[in-house]
């Protein structure tokens, strides 16, 4: 996210509720992510918390499960969110990884001309990290990212935001769908994870997982 968050609001024509500082430049699964809901521009953290347990059934940290597959949503999982608790993700652009296992590199996609634009996600409120969204990707076949990776995020055009928010259920999945439109693909050289970085030092290492910018 490369906006203030005075520019993501105005873009969304949101109510500003982040309070403090502006969001982060990048953001990573089972950190805070900006997302708009009921009219708000607010902070989430980004993963719905999966509950682990160890060998002996001890509890371990919860996994953030950062991304929605449309083949999915309607599982316990999901379904409740997707029903009732559909949100708006705004990005500059998002990044897959891409190459061989060990040495992948970032591949950054967007929007032409477009300084923001919205990915679909849900959200709920979780006992482990208060309230929490997921990004909800479908089938990247017959896009310009199929190449890139088997999915992509839902992307929303300014039209469809009213569907994806308040709509019906069916409506909404109605816009689960690859976007066929053109994209904006930088294949770089920065590494994935840092152990795999071969331009510039000090990268954060994640999972091998849609992320944000």
């Amino acid at each position: 996210m490369t906006k203030t968050q005075d520019e993501v609001a105005k873009w969304f024509n949101a109510i500003e509720a982040l309070g403090g500082a502006n969001f982060g430049n990048e953001v990573f699964p089972g950190y805070p992510g900006a997302v708009v809901s009921d009219g708000k521009l607010t902070r989430m953290n980004w993963g719905f918390p999966l509950v682990m347990k160890g060998k002996q059934g001890q509890p371990l940290k919860p996994k953030p499960v950062n991304n929605a597959r449309t083949d999915k949503l309607k599982s316990f999982f999901w379904r409740t969110s997707f029903e009732e608790r559909r949100c708006l993700i705004p990005v500059t652009a998002w990044a897959e990884a891409q190459g061989p296992k060990g040495s992948k590199t970032r591949t950054w996609m967007s929007l032409p001309g477009e300084g923001l634009f919205a990915c679909a996600g849900v959200w709920r409120t979780s006992d482990e990290w208060g309230d929490c969204y997921s990004m909800v990707m479908t089938d990247s076949a017959g896009s310009a990212a199929e190449d890139i990776h088997s999915r992509m995020p839902v992307l929303l055009r300014p039209e469809d935001y009213p569907a994806w928010l308040t709509g019906t259920a069916h409506e909404a999945f109605d816009l689960c769908r690859a976007w066929k439109a053109d994209l904006i693909i930088d294949q770089t050289e920065e590494g994935w994870t840092r152990s795999s970085d071969k331009s510039a030092k000090g990268s954060n290492e994640v999972s091998s997982q849609s992320r944000l910018l």
